[in-house]
């Protein structure tokens, strides 16, 4: 499964470091191990799932002590961790999202995995942990998918979810490199993330927490980027929104939406139509694989201009022309028009998710996404389900069984 050369021109630097980690200590797909499980557990209803609470029969388990352990396919079960593990107590734990899909054909493909490989060695770089070959870790991953088959859904818009997590377990307390690890995957079926589906939410821009900073680890997949994020979170459902939009900075930058890479389509100042994402260098911003994505499909359609730039709630606030003002705690709708047209986040999880509302210092700014059903949002939806589910060929959907 020669995946690593599937990547786009300006990731190739960051491949071709990936590629040169097989010249390291790594663990080998050749020297895999298989345990399988005596009782086999139930099949849940496809058409109810809810996101991350079914697992399957087995997992992946990869052990670094110096030296890499044979990957074993075990039952699925709890993990044995010493209460002095590292991961537990300087969050010395990493983790990717993907997903594996049942196609139109019968067949599983995986989507773009060659991305997760390189962001996931570049999270255990940043944590001091020890690399891996990624080509190595995705042939372990296909075979453990090929044996827990029967937990692929066919359900419309199901999946397998993926969650590969690869944490510190040396038992010494101490903020020092971690000489001990612990790779391991787990797989389970999934429904849509949201439980309204492909629904547009309403989004908190907040003003008081930041997700991440310059020079720190917000362009990294670490659990320690998520658990700080869950009491905003809950505010903004106690407020009415499903997410947070995260800003940054005296100048109040726009960065991610949730868990996921925020896109604008707007009429920009020059009078043309674009699309803009945040950039990645200051390391604010998540990689995303489907943010990515969406990049190489909308510059390959050359329909727009398509820019990877910073640009502020001020922007958005003059933009959308936006008249409302709050009174008392009531949130009254302001008349908005303007330069926008649509306004979605991004991320393996959801895909894409139209944003049709943000809170913003009392004011509700009304985005008109929905206005016109969306248009860009539901074609970015449609053309990458296409390939995801094996109905567009395309070698961003390798097959794996």
């Amino acid at each position: 499964m020669a995946l690593l050369h599937r990547i786009p021109h300006h990731l190739r630097c960051v491949a071709g470091t990936l590629r040169s980690l097989r010249t390291v200590s790594t663990f080998k797909f050749a020297d895999l191990v298989e345990e399988r499980t005596k009782t086999p557990g139930p099949l849940p209803d496809w058409n109810a799932l809810k996101f991350g609470h079914h697992f399957s029969d087995h997992m992946l388990t990869v052990e670094w002590k110096g030296n890499w352990s044979q990957p074993h396919i075990r039952p699925f079960g709890p993990l044995a961790i010493h209460p002095a593990a590292k991961a537990l107590h300087y969050a010395v734990q990493l983790f990717e999202g993907m997903k594996a899909y049942l196609g139109v054909d019968g067949r599983i493909r995986l989507f773009r995995p060659e991305l997760n490989m390189i962001r996931m060695n570049s999270s255990s770089e940043r944590l001091g942990l020890a690399p891996f070959d990624g080509q190595e870790l995705l042939k372990c991953l296909a075979r453990l998918i090929e044996v827990d088959r029967r937990f692929v859904p066919s359900a419309p818009q199901s999946s397998l979810y993926i969650r590969p997590t690869y944490i510190g377990t040396e038992p010494t307390l101490g903020v020092t490199t971690s000489n001990e690890a612990l790779l391991f995957v787990v797989v389970g079926p999934v429904g849509p993330y949201f439980p309204t589906g492909f629904r547009p939410v309403t989004l908190l821009a907040d003003t008081v927490h930041v997700r991440a900073h310059p020079g720190g680890c917000g362009g990294y997949k670490l659990g320690a980027n998520y658990g700080p994020t869950v009491y905003p979170a809950k505010k903004a459902n106690d407020l009415g929104a499903q997410q947070i939009l995260w800003l940054y900075g005296e100048d109040r930058l726009v960065t991610e939406a949730g868990t996921m890479n925020t896109f604008m389509l707007w009429e920009a100042e020059d009078g043309r139509l674009e699309l803009v994402t945040p950039p990645l260098e200051s390391h604010l911003i998540l990689p995303g694989v489907t943010r990515q994505s969406i990049l190489d499909l909308t510059r390959r359609w050359n329909e727009f201009r398509v820019v990877e730039k910073n640009f502020t709630m001020g922007h958005l606030v003059k933009a959308l022309r936006a008249v409302s003002a709050s009174v008392g705690a009531r949130l009254h709708a302001g008349v908005l028009q303007g330069r926008v047209r649509e306004l979605f986040g991004a991320g393996t999880a959801c895909v894409v998710c139209p944003i049709e509302r943000i809170l913003y210092e009392g004011q509700r700014l009304d985005v008109p996404t929905m206005k016109a059903g969306a248009p860009l949002t539901n074609r970015l939806l449609k053309e990458l389900s296409d390939i995801q589910y094996g109905r567009v060929s395309s070698e961003w959907a390798p097959v794996i069984c």
